[in-house]
């Protein structure tokens, strides 16, 4: 029986495995990094042990620093949650070298599946279906499209799609360098890239006496750069034989590699219904809540019991209901997916979903790690229930601080293509994303715009009147979206005049909440205000807005053809032979910054030269730090 488990990992999952040892009886250690030394996982932890430094190598990758602090703590477990060391069997090696337990499967099956081309060979020889590998050096225009993978990648990272023959030398090259970078093993590998493909998995659980468990499918298709946004359990629409198919294929993995522990088998699904093995995860999956809540399980407490010893049931509970979860993100989907940094005020979810989420109010989202802020999950008797309960509860979320995917999200959840399950596939946000990151309404924004300037209006009382009317015109201009609004009215005896609004009514105002009549609509207007930022909410959605200033400051503005840094990261690399006074192209990548575990290419916004580049491999650039000038 264990007593004292240390966590090592951060953020949601790491709260997440501290509930469950919490209800469990155990006690916590957490570590912690410079930049998560107030995050809410130190905290909730019993005890808590730094790890010197910001960034992921100098932290949680260093395994040596978490035996460590194992030990130091008194633990006699380690749990590796997910990412970071999850899947290292030299870490899952060392933590039982100490004599410390792994809540997680034996080394050896970790280093089984460690390598994408090494598991394949495996699975093959047990009997598991895989697409057929394509060697580059003598691929033809007819083994297009082609996707190149990280031999040892997760996650997206060294993933490239080839559509055309003659950029697979060049797709090949960039994929080795991201997955030397992230995984510091450089192999790849190419195979067919299935269009309209879905991602389908099983999970499965297995004991130290004989049983597997599969616990149902999975689809996980919707993603973005090749990394799950949304998803479900059960997977939808499979018919009855090809989901035993994947079931046995998924145990026989299992047993094939003697597996212990939490595990996911990952396979893709064509559109004829043909499934081929992709990979196994050798450790809990993000999207694991969708099946606890299907099979109302704890796998998190499953995982320890398999590690103490104990055996499962003969067989698991059957499934009821279906659930869906969705990944917050700190990022801009109308803009390439950019990460996105700074406060986050406020995160507040309605009653009657289930929460996952590694922040809390006023904590900073920083550039040294992955942008997911929360998982929101809703469970139902049945998917179209889930998928309403799931994109109402996201609607009505207060959501304050830095731009996120939560619009996208909720349209997504509705779009008609995933409410048929019809469009289940990795090419969703391919086809999709124009449709579904409109520009927004302005009619809409511009009465936002309206509540948030009566919510700060002068001659306001503070009992949601105006104490002396202002009758005279009052002007305040916000951006939003990089367009600025401006919002002309006037407070009369006879009532509110707006500019350009002219079916809206002024029924009550206060510094937080304004209620106006739209048409004939009552609606009422929430407003927060964190210094210059403003997020006004309703019952329809939430807008954010920047007040800016009456008088710009001229100096604030920038040589034209200037290239600043979106968000905080570090340059990777410089577009080969590029130097100052090169010709350039428009959308020629210049250089690429990596933030947020993922790369972003900087490119030429038109012809010209290169006449300033200031940034070299290595070197870590602030929002807004000058990359590079063009100058038509």
């Amino acid at each position: 029986m264990l007593s004292t488990l240390l966590v090592a990992n951060r953020g949601e999952i790491a709260r997440r495995i501290i509930r469950t040892c919490r209800e469990l009886g155990i006690a916590t250690v957490a570590v912690y990094s410079d930049a998560d030394a107030g995050a809410p996982h130190v905290h909730e932890a019993d005890t808590a042990v730094r790890l010197p430094g910001n960034t992921p190598a100098e932290t949680y990758l260093r395994g040596e620093a978490l035996v460590a602090a194992a030990r130091a703590a008194g633990a006699d477990a380690v749990h590796p949650g997910y990412g970071f060391l999850s899947e290292n069997a030299s870490f899952a090696a060392a933590v039982t070298g100490a004599g410390l337990v792994w809540i997680g499967p034996p080394p050896a099956a970790i280093e089984a599946m460690a390598s994408k081309t090494r598991a394949k060979e495996l699975m093959g020889a047990a009997g598991v279906p895989l697409p057929a590998p394509v060697d580059p050096a003598t691929a033809t225009e007819a083994d297009l499209p082609l996707l190149v993978k990280a031999a040892a990648g997760g996650g997206g990272r060294g993933m490239r799609i080839v559509t055309e023959l003659a950029d697979l030398p060049g797709e090949l090259k960039a994929a080795e360098a991201e997955a030397t970078a992230a995984f510091g093993d450089g192999e790849v590998f190419v195979e067919p890239y299935v269009v309209g493909g879905r991602h389908v998995e099983v999970q499965i659980l297995a004991d130290a006496h004989g049983t597997v468990w599969t616990l149902g499918t999975r689809d996980c298709s919707l993603q973005r750069r090749h990394q799950k946004v949304i998803e479900e359990a059960p997977a939808p629409g499979l018919t009855d034989a090809l989901r035993e198919s994947l079931h046995t294929a998924a145990a026989r993995a299992a047993r094939a590699i003697d597996y212990r522990g939490a595990g996911t088998v990952e396979f893709l699904v064509t559109r004829d219904g043909r499934a081929y093995f992709l990979e196994m995860n050798t450790r809990l999956q993000v999207e694991h809540p969708v099946t606890e809540a299907v099979h109302r399980l704890d796998l998190v407490a499953l995982q320890i019991r398999i590690a103490e010893g104990r055996a499962l049931d003969p067989a698991p509970p059957a499934p009821a209901g279906h659930a869906v979860e969705a990944r917050l993100y700190a990022e801009d989907p109308a803009a390439g997916w950019r990460p996105q940094t700074g406060v986050l005020h406020r995160l507040a979810v309605p009653d009657g979903v289930r929460l996952d989420s590694g922040v809390t109010d006023g904590d900073t989202v920083t550039v040294h790690y992955d942008p997911m802020l929360a998982k929101v999950i809703a469970w139902a008797p049945t998917r179209d229930e889930a998928i309403r309960k799931l994109a109402g509860a996201l609607e009505r979320t207060r959501l304050h601080g830095p731009v996120t995917n939560r619009d996208l999200l909720v349209r997504s959840l509705r779009h008609p293509e995933f409410a048929a399950a019809t469009g289940l596939d990795t090419g969703f946000y391919d086809r999709n994303l124009a449709a579904l990151t409109p520009p927004a309404d302005p009619a809409a924004v511009r009465t936002a715009a309206l509540a948030a300037a009566l919510a700060e209006a002068p001659g306001r009382s503070r009992f949601g009147g105006f104490r002396n009317v202002p009758s005279g015109p009052q002007l305040k201009t916000y951006e939003h979206a990089g367009t600025p609004y401006e919002i002309r009215y006037r407070l009369t005896r006879d009532g509110l005049h707006a500019e350009d609004l002219p079916g809206v009514r002024l029924l009550t105002a206060g510094p937080d909440r304004v209620v106006l009549e739209v048409d004939g609509l009552r609606r009422a207007f929430t407003v927060s205000r964190y210094g210059d930022r403003i997020h006004v909410d309703t019952a329809q959605g939430s807008c954010a807005l920047t007040a800016l200033p009456r008088f710009p400051d001229p100096a604030a503005r920038t040589e034209p053809g200037s290239l600043l840094a979106p968000m905080p990261g570090t340059v990777v690399r410089i577009a080969d032979g590029l130097a100052e006074g090169a010709r350039v192209e428009p959308g020629q990548p210049l250089l690429w910054l990596e933030a947020m575990k993922m790369e972003h290419q900087i490119t030429a916004p038109a012809a010209g030269t290169l006449t300033s580049l200031p940034v070299h491999p290595g070197r870590q650039v602030e929002v807004g730090a000058l990359l590079a000038v063009v100058t038509a």
